[in-house]
């Protein structure tokens, strides 16, 4: 039992009930004694037709009062054990947004659905929210292993699976991304509601024979950003980007190897990535050095900066 509401109105309305179901009881008691001995003087021809059918209404209406006094008190029996709430599942009480003494309303009585009495959980059994990049989401199945980390237990890790790939993508400072479901055995109660949560789910367990800091991955724009911070000639740039590919963007980038002439600009084509590391199908070999360079963003802001700070020794 969760809570019981105040029952002097609903005991008041079953004692109420069940004494109209006596009284019902009793005039059709009556009623049919009655039409018993009209039938008999009917058949005497001691009474006309209309006397006799006033008998036969008056008993037909005192059999309708007991079925409605029998339905009133059925519906009293379920109002009184309405006041009693009682938990429909194992749980926890998680959130009670009323007090004692606060006036509710049933939510068959009422268009606003009723009154929110509290919220319970199974916590033996949690689920997490994860959002996935619309890249990635072709690599996530039903049921995959999943590790979860929370801020209290930086040391623990927590297994869960998928049980859910949300057909509908959300936008997301204009990304695509898709919701997922993990649910999580809690049967310890470790992992508490609202809690935040690191999700970490493998979609590659491959060796590679060559792969690059995904960071070294250059476009065709980037690079034009760069060229002058590596000191690479203009038409030296312009000579290399004059070859144009379908896959640029998409399989095909550009990395900077390193060499003993200096810094040389290199088409690659790329395969799987962790996105910490891309696996290089073809255009570099093992053991060649490549830059990882910053983003052209912040050679913008340490030019601007350096740019303020020979305004000010003016």
């Amino acid at each position: 039992m969760l809570a019981r509401i105040d029952q002097r109105t609903p005991k008041n309305t079953l004692s109420q009930a069940k004494a109209d179901l006596e009284v019902a009881k009793v005039r059709l008691m009556n009623a049919t004694s009655q039409l018993k001995r009209g039938k008999e003087l009917f058949e005497g021809k001691n009474i006309s037709d209309k006397d006799y059918e006033d008998f036969q209404e008056m008993h037909a209406s005192a059999k309708a009062s007991q079925v409605r006094a029998q339905v009133f008190l059925e519906n009293a029996k379920i109002a009184l054990d309405d006041t009693t709430v009682r938990s429909p599942i194992t749980g926890t009480v998680i959130n009670r947004p009323i007090e004692i003494g606060n006036v509710i309303t049933s939510p068959t009585a009422s268009v606003g659905g009723g009154t929110l009495l509290m919220r319970m959980a199974d916590l033996n059994k949690v689920r997490v929210r994860a959002y996935i990049d619309e890249v990635d989401i072709g690599k996530i199945m039903l049921n995959q292993e999943v590790l979860l980390k929370v801020s209290a237990f930086r040391d623990k890790k927590f297994k869960g699976v998928v049980s859910k790939i949300e057909p509908l993508g959300v936008d997301y400072q204009n990304v695509t991304i898709f919701p997922i479901l993990i649910e999580i055995e809690n049967k310890d109660n470790l992992l508490l509601l609202e809690m935040n949560t690191e999700v970490e789910i493998e979609i590659l367990n491959e060796r590679v024979k060559v792969a690059v800091p995904t960071g070294s991955l250059q476009t065709r724009e980037s690079i034009k950003t760069l060229y002058e911070y590596l000191e690479i000639k203009e038409e030296v740039l312009n000579s290399f980007l004059e070859d144009s590919d379908n896959e640029e963007g998409f399989t095909k980038y550009i990395v900077v190897k390193s060499t003993k002439s200096g810094p040389q600009l290199t088409w690659v084509s790329i395969g799987k990535t962790d996105f910490k590391y891309t696996e290089i199908i073809d255009g570099i070999s093992l053991n060649e050095e490549v830059y990882v360079l910053p983003t052209a963003g912040l050679i913008k802001n340490q030019e601007e900066f350096r740019n303020r700070l020979r305004s000010r020794m003016r």
